[in-house]
């Protein structure tokens, strides 16, 4: 009698499930634009959502601890005379995004503090070189301020977005749509998807193809592709007889796939995520109901099927949170926000531990927020490693900032300018520790972040902010006594 042999691994009993309705995002009139992007983006400090909007494109923007029914009359970020058709927050500044819309505009946009209190109708940086609508947007992972947009004029473009200038133009490697296009880990690679039935490696420096793969997939039906563990592909598409597929790839032997497993028949165009840390990729199909997940490893098939969570309405968008936006202490590897109609509802993919302590296995060293090179490098041709962080004690604050560098002064600094240039110094170095002590503050009493810092050192950093504030109104005054006598 043989026995079936179950495979081992700590990621087998993964389970997914929706939160309350109290811990949702209620009455959003989503976008019913039919548009094959996410439609919903996230980080650790707000979930941006496409809506519907007479007259023009716009989304809103909530902070994450904004649950509940949101008011019809909330602002939105309005700026755009066309539907927006993707948005992208960077991932090197929680308060920026990006948004592409049919007017064939990009739009980078800042988002205050606490979250909008009127309507944002005037970007920071508006971007144009497009002559059709722009449906994909996608920051570098390592390259502060790098930006890559692709439109359905087939032209894939970068774009330093400190200068507002367009730095590559691909409008020749495309003969058909992009469908999708991505970073490969330290952003050396670019990795689209077409139209024309060929999955293409990028330089994006050079603007050259690396190598391709002509039809990954049979069928006729959009390929959305993207870089997993060791440079490998992971691509998602339809056979001839319209069956879903998953496939994975060595691009350097693109002939065959390594493994190509047949799904089901349903068709909507099934949106990969994929989580490096843990190995495990999300596939969320467009209507359905469900997300599967799973598990890339070293052995054949390469991708091993883990489980399904499943919902009861159908999802029109989803967002990922990054892995620095998770509640370690209760196991949770991966957080998205599934679209509804009217709604924004969290799901929640948990491992099942019955310890309360930090699990290193499964949380090893994640990307953090820095970025490990400028802009004006990485065209120069400087690539840069990830800048790992620990989430065993929170996540801290950037040691530096991470805004917009340019003439224009795109960005407001976090720095004062009052008096003379002697007093300047000590105003400014108060001010820019007052702000590190303000983002700790923020850690603490967030909700997805109550473990960043513990009760014991709150007390200290009262004090220490009541200092600030003291040799802060001290400096001013004296700045403000020298004034006079200078004039």
């Amino acid at each position: 009698m043989s026995r079936k042999v179950v495979r081992s691994s700590k990621f087998r009993h993964v389970f997914g499930q929706g939160l309350k309705a109290d811990q949702c995002y209620d009455d959003i009139r989503i976008s019913q634009m039919t548009w094959d992007s996410n439609f919903c983006t996230v980080n650790p400090k707000f979930v941006a959502m496409i809506v519907d909007a007479s007259g023009g494109g716009s989304f809103i923007v909530l902070p994450l601890s904004k649950t509940g029914r949101i008011d019809m009359s909330y602002p939105t970020v309005c700026g755009h005379t066309g539907p927006v058709l993707d948005i992208e927050f960077c991932p090197h500044n929680d308060n920026i995004i990006a948004s592409g819309s049919e007017d064939c505009s990009v739009m980078i946009w800042e988002i205050p503090e606490g979250g909008l209190t009127s309507p944002l109708s005037e970007p920071v940086v508006k971007l144009e070189g497009h002559s059709k609508r722009v449906g994909i947007l996608s920051w570098h992972p390592t390259a502060h301020n790098v930006l890559m947009t692709a439109g359905c004029d087939n032209v894939l473009i970068l774009w330093n977005v400190a200068r507002g200038q367009e730095m590559v133009r691909m409008d020749t490697v495309h003969t058909d749509l992009i469908y999708s296009a991505c970073w490969n880990r330290d952003g050396s690679q670019i990795l689209t998807a077409c139209k024309d039935k060929t999955l293409r490696v990028l330089d994006p420096r050079k603007g050259t193809v690396i190598t391709e793969k002509e039809k990954p997939h049979e069928g006729s039906r959009p390929v959305r592709a993207l870089f997993v563990s060791d440079n490998k592909i992971l691509s998602t598409g339809f056979s001839r007889m319209s069956e879903r597929q998953v496939a994975l790839w060595d691009p350097n032997r693109f002939g065959e796939p390594l493994t190509l497993q047949e799904l089901d028949t349903s068709s909507g165009v099934l949106l990969p995520f994929f989580d490096p840390d843990t190995g495990i990729v999300f596939l969320c199909g467009k209507g359905d109901t469900s997300i599967r997940y799973f598990e890339i490893t070293d052995e054949a098939p390469f991708v091993h099927y883990l489980s399904m969570y499943s919902g009861k309405e159908s999802q029109k968008g989803m967002g990922y949170m990054p892995k620095r936006g998770l509640e370690v202490n209760k196991c949770e590897i991966a957080r998205f926000y599934k679209l509804h109609d009217r709604k924004c509802e969290p799901v929640v993919m948990t491992v099942p531990r019955k310890s309360d302590l930090f699990q290193e296995d499964l949380y090893p060293n994640t990307i953090g927020p820095e970025p490990s090179v400028e802009a004006d490098d990485w065209f120069d041709g400087k690539d840069g490693q990830p800048i790992m962080i620990s989430l065993k004690d929170g996540i801290a604050a950037p040691t530096k900032s991470s805004e917009f560098k340019l003439n224009k002064t795109l960005l407001k600094s976090t720095t004062v300018c009052v008096g003379d240039q002697g007093n300047r110094g000590g105003v400014r170095k108060t001010v820019a520790h007052y702000s590190t002590i303000v983002l700790k503050y923020y850690q603490y009493y967030h909700p997805y972040h109550h473990s960043a810092i513990s009760t014991m050192e709150i007390e200290s950093l009262r004090n220490e902010v009541k200092q600030l504030r003291e040799a802060l109104e001290a400096l001013t005054k004296t700045v403000n006594d020298l004034q006079p006598k200078q004039q």
